[in-house]
C-alpha cells in the first residue's frame, strides 16, 4: 500500500461509530466524540496510596556467591 501524501486523502468521511453506530464525520473509523468522552469519563480514577510490604526472600533462596565474595 502506498503512503498517503495528499492532504485531501485525510479529509473526514462519514463513518459509523464502533460503539454506538451513529454516523459521524471522522478521519479514521473509531469512536464518535460522545462515546470517546464517555469512555474517558468512565476510565478516570482517583489516585490512591497503596501500602506494599517490604520484600523478604524465601528461606529457600540463597544469596549469590558473587555478591558474597570479599574483595
Amino acid at each position: 500500500m502506498a503512503p498517503v501524501t495528499d492532504a485531501d486523502d485525510l479529509a473526514p468521511r462519514d463513518w459509523d461509530c464502533l460503539r454506538c453506530g451513529r454516523i459521524e464525520p471522522m478521519v479514521f473509523r473509531g469512536l464518535c466524540g460522545g462515546c470517546r468522552d464517555a469512555v474517558r469519563t468512565g476510565a478516570r480514577r482517583e489516585r490512591r496510596d497503596v501500602a506494599v510490604a517490604d520484600y523478604e526472600p524465601k528461606m529457600n533462596v540463597t544469596p549469590n556467591a558473587v555478591a558474597l565474595k570479599d574483595d
